[in-house]
């Protein structure tokens, strides 16, 4: 597309406006008083460009923003630019040529980003902008508009935040070795080690749990993570791939929901190791799974666990902890069903769990009122 723009850093032509928002507009300027109520009403600042990204308007939040008046502006004649990002934060000059919001002149509709901009008094702060072209009735670009906000609270929440989950992530790193040496003290000197062995490995499956979170910060969770890595410690033992057969589509799991699915899996894993598919060589586990919407625009996650080709089933005289776990925990946090079926031929595990919403309680709600 053709751009009638001037270069920026040519003398002659700098000093001379061409037919632009400042000198051509004159609807735009008829209008002003009405939109001068307007958007000093705003909260949001506001700049108008001219085609040499000279500001020929600022709204009232733009000033208290920048530290500048309008007038002042209008009277350095120079790019915004020059006037109030001019720095990088080390000290080095910034020239308009990497300017971001400078490169969104030609065409870029809701061109987004953050900067940092230099105030009047020196000191430097984060700002999210959006930047879009004017356009004449030919549809030339004349100008640019540019929406700019000061996310200094938001960076340092976002930064407190980050320093929470760490202490988050320390503290319960530090909990599961507290509790792992517990166990060694109390399992000191007993002679049946299998028992301890099935501790450690649940407080492993536990841990890499939490490490699925880790990596997203305990917002939400990877659903096929989740599994892959509930399922690692067994499949990668494994010579013979074609053993194992995962197969569903990927979500966003609440971390709640990640851990104890985690859990189930682990569990799952454990008795087929022991005495299911697994602990003969021609057995195989199919770990399968699909979402669905139910009517309270909820999703559900519904996973099928089939082990084959292992020795025959006899069902259990009594249910164990993996077992409780499954058909009880799962239905009692998030309102599902889980069936655990000792069929000849394998165990079949199927579990119906709604998920639960990602964010905070209430979000949604807040969200429709927004909407309205």
């Amino acid at each position: 597309m053709s751009n009638s723009r001037q270069p920026l850093q040519s003398a002659p032509a700098a000093s001379t406006p061409l037919a632009s928002l400042r000198r051509g507009a004159d609807q735009l300027f008829e209008t002003e008083r009405r939109l001068n109520a307007v958007l000093d009403n705003a909260s949001v600042s506001i700049f108008l460009m001219d085609d040499r990204q000279h500001c020929i308007y600022m709204n009232r939040a733009a000033e208290l923003l920048t530290g500048w008046t309008l007038g002042e502006v209008l009277a350095r004649d120079c790019p915004l630019h020059d006037i109030v990002h001019h720095t990088y934060p080390d000290g080095r000059p910034f020239p308009l040529a990497e300017c971001a919001i400078d490169r969104a002149f030609p065409e870029n509709n809701q061109e987004r980003g953050e900067e940092v901009f230099v105030h009047r008094n020196g000191h430097f702060y984060p700002v999210g902008f959006t930047a879009s072209p004017i356009r004449d009735d030919a549809a030339n670009i004349i100008g640019t508009i540019i929406e700019v906000r000061d996310i200094s609270e938001e960076k340092a929440a976002a930064q407190r935040q980050h320093l929470l989950i760490n202490e988050l992530n320390h503290r319960v790193k530090n909990t599961l070795a507290t509790v792992q040496s517990i166990a060694a003290q109390t399992f000191r000197g007993q002679t049946d080690q299998a028992a301890r062995a099935v501790f450690d490995a649940r407080m492993a499956a536990l841990s890499t749990a939490h490490n699925v979170l880790v990596e997203d910060n305990w917002e939400s969770a990877s659903l096929r993570s989740v599994i892959e890595r509930a399922l690692a410690p067994h499949r990668l033992a494994e010579i013979d791939v074609n053993r194992f057969r995962l197969e569903g589509p990927d979500t966003r799991l609440h971390p709640k929901v990640a851990v104890t699915l985690a859990m189930a899996l682990h569990e799952l894993m454990t008795n087929a190791t022991k005495y299911g598919a697994l602990s003969v060589a021609a057995g195989r586990v199919v770990v399968t799974w699909s979402l669905h919407d139910q009517e309270d625009s909820r999703q559900q996650l519904d996973l099928r666990w089939e082990e084959l080709d292992g020795p025959s089933v006899v069902p259990p005289t009594h249910k164990g902890f993996g077992s409780r776990l499954i058909e009880r925990q799962l239905p009692m946090e998030f309102d599902g069903s889980a069936t655990i079926t000792y069929a000849p031929g394998g165990v079949i595990c199927v579990l119906d769990i709604p998920l639960t919403p990602l964010g905070w309680i209430g979000q949604e709600t807040v969200k429709e009122q927004a909407a309205r």
